[in-house]
This record gives C-alpha cells, sequence and structure tokens, in this order.
C-alpha cells in the first residue's frame, strides 16, 4: 500500500512510482486525481510526462450502435495474443441528474478484467463536449508513462461532430455501420475526414460490403501501405505551428467484432501505424495534439484567474454590461487581458 503524503506534490510522487512499477490500485489513484483536476492529478502529470510518449493511442468512435465497444473487446483480444499490453479509456455520457457514467462499455469488456497486461478505465463525459473527457488527453499521459503499449480511447459516440479524438490519438478509427445512409458523409466535412481507418463494423449483417465499396469510392485509393503518411511525417524545424495536414485517404476495412472476423488485418494496420511512430516518434500529429493540451491548459488558467474572488467582482461586472449591450463582448475580453496584464506586472516589480 502506497503510503499518504502530506503535500500533493509527495502523494503524487509516491504515486507514480508506484503506478510504474505496475501497482493498478496506485494507477486508479492516479487517474481519478487526473479526472478530478485535483492538485495531486496535475502534480503527477507533470513528474510523468517525461516518462511517456512511446504508446500507441488509438482513436475509436461512431454513431451510436455501431459497434464500438463489441469491437475495441475484440482487438483487446487480438492485441494480447500479439503481446501487446493495452489500456482502454471508455468516454461515456453522464447523466444530467448525478453527473455520474453508465459504465456499460466497461462491462463488455469484463472478460479481459483478471489479464494483468490490460486496464480498463471509464471516464464520465460531464457534459464535455467532442465525445471525451476533458481530462482524457491527460489521463493518456499516465497510462503511457505506466508503460502500456496500445492505449485504446473509446469515444461517446455522438455523430458526425465528434472529431476531437483526432487531436488526441496517433491514429483514428471511425465505424460505419452496414446500411446506416453516413457513406454521403464522407464527401462533407466532419468525421469520417479525421479518419485513419474507417471500419464498417457488424460486417455480417447485409450491406457490409456495398457500405465498404461506397465509402472506398467516395473517400479516394489508398496509398501503398509503407508509403508515409502525412500524419507521420517528421515536423520541420520552425517556430511556428504544424502546418495543416492534407486530406487524409483512410483505409476501408471490415470487420465483425462479435466473432472476430476482419480485426486481424485491422490490427495488422495498427501495428505498421505504429512502426511507423516509432520510427519518428515527434510527428506533425503530436505537434499539433501536444498543441491542444497546451492551449486548453493556458485558457483554463486564464479562466480561472478571472474568476477568481479576488478579481471575480470585475469580471461579472464586465460580463453584466455585456449583457446589458452596454459593452461589446471584444471590449470586455480586452479589459479583463489587460487588467490582468497589469497586475502581473506590478506583481513582478514588488
Amino acid at each position: 500500500m502506497t503510503p499518504a503524503s502530506p503535500d500533493p506534490a509527495g502523494r503524487a510522487a509516491a504515486l507514480a512510482d508506484a503506478a510504474v512499477t505496475g501497482d493498478r490500485r496506485a494507477l486508479a489513484r492516479l487517474l481519478t486525481a487526473v479526472e478530478t483536476a485535483s492538485a495531486v492529478g496535475e502534480a503527477a502529470v507533470r513528474i510523468l510526462h517525461t516518462r511517456a510518449g512511446h504508446a500507441h493511442v488509438v482513436g475509436v468512435t461512431g454513431a451510436p450502435g455501431s459497434g464500438k465497444s463489441t469491437l475495441v473487446n475484440a482487438m483487446l483480444r487480438e492485441l494480447r495474443a500479439r503481446g501487446r499490453s493495452v489500456a482502454v479509456v471508455a468516454v461515456d455520457p453522464s447523466s444530467p441528474i448525478s453527473g455520474g457514467a453508465l459504465l456499460g462499455d466497461r462491462v463488455r469488456m469484463q472478460e479481459h478484467a483478471a489479464d494483468p497486461d490490460v486496464f480498463i478505465r471509464s471516464m464520465a463525459a460531464r457534459g464535455h463536449a467532442g465525445g471525451l473527457a476533458a481530462t482524457t488527453d491527460t489521463a493518456v499521459i499516465v497510462l503511457d508513462a505506466a508503460g502500456f503499449d496500445v492505449i485504446v480511447v473509446e469515444t461517446v459516440g455522438t455523430g458526425q461532430s465528434e472529431v476531437e479524438i483526432a487531436a488526441a490519438a496517433d491514429t483514428t478509427l471511425v465505424l460505419e455501420a452496414p446500411e446506416m445512409g453516413d457513406e454521403v458523409q464522407a464527401i462533407k466535412a466532419g468525421l469520417l475526414e479525421v479518419a485513419d481507418i474507417v471500419v464498417v463494423s457488424k460486417g455480417d449483417r447485409p450491406g457490409a460490403g456495398r457500405t465498404a465499396n461506397l465509402l472506398r469510392t467516395m473517400l479516394g485509393p489508398v496509398e501503398p501501405a509503407d508509403a508515409p503518411e502525412a500524419a507521420d511525417a517528421e515536423p520541420e524545424a520552425t517556430s511556428g505551428p504544424p502546418a495543416r495536414p492534407p486530406r487524409r485517404v483512410p483505409e476501408v476495412l471490415i470487420t465483425t467484432g462479435a466473432t472476430g472476423a476482419g480485426v486481424a488485418p485491422l490490427v495488422d494496420s495498427l501495428e505498421r501505424r505504429r512502426a511507423r511512430i516509432e520510427e519518428r516518434p515527434v510527428t506533425e500529429a503530436r505537434v499539433r495534439r501536444a498543441a491542444t493540451m497546451v492551449w486548453s491548459i493556458v485558457s483554463e488558467r486564464v479562466r480561472a484567474d478571472l474568476a477568481s474572488r479576488e478579481r471575480a467582482a470585475e469580471t461579472w461586472a464586465l460580463v453584466r454590461a455585456v449583457a446589458a449591450h452596454e459593452i461589446d463582448p471584444y471590449a470586455a475580453a480586452d479589459a479583463l487581458l489587460a487588467t490582468r496584464d497589469a497586475t502581473a506586472r506590478r506583481d513582478e516589480e514588488g
């Protein structure tokens, strides 16, 4: 049992040391600290971030009923047969009343519960848009540092707007069920445009082959398996942001999660992508993921500072002035930031 420490940094260090040596209870406690955005959670991420960066992060998304959890369960079985250790972060929709999650995805994966090289964690979305929880990316850092080879992130499953997973994963799988009418979305901006692999799930249903063929026609031809991908390209030595990647042409595969049919070729594709990442670990995709995390933290810290007790009166006075149409929202934002900068300068001088 990990001894308690009176300070957050000490507790985080003790839990982090235990988690990276295989203590699953310590890992679970760390993830709880991260999910609740506690001081222990932040300290743990600070400690563990330099130990992370080795796992292949696979995002799995798609509409409700497309078979995400069933496919993830089959992928777990295949990855374990190949000797890969796997962590799963299953993001579940939250109750609008209690804020809790149903945890249905975790129930479907119980056959792996006793496997020491499998770790399954459910996270409540808690109202966060985009199909993920607000702390999914930091939870992935903790699991990565804990030594898992593959981290699967399964999104809530809310439809065509659920594109946030592309910024959180090395490889994004988008599931389409046969004859659901979503093939036409391939020519629109949205979920299918962020896919690295489009998986026609429930391949034993009528129309699976037709759906796959339609998707291949709409999405375009796939380059050879050994061709480098734009998302895996090594970033240029520049101080600016990474360039916007060209349109991806994803593979289209057919699987049946309930029987395991087609899952081996899917994992073959994931293994090829993992090998490319191991050759060039600092890809443009990972730079964009890091940028997303950094900007999210900056945004949250500025917001928290401006809503703090010391600044609350001024902040809400400006918000009310905007509501009363006395000033515009840009002017209010400029005033808040200017006041914050002036206070920071006084603190430095003092």
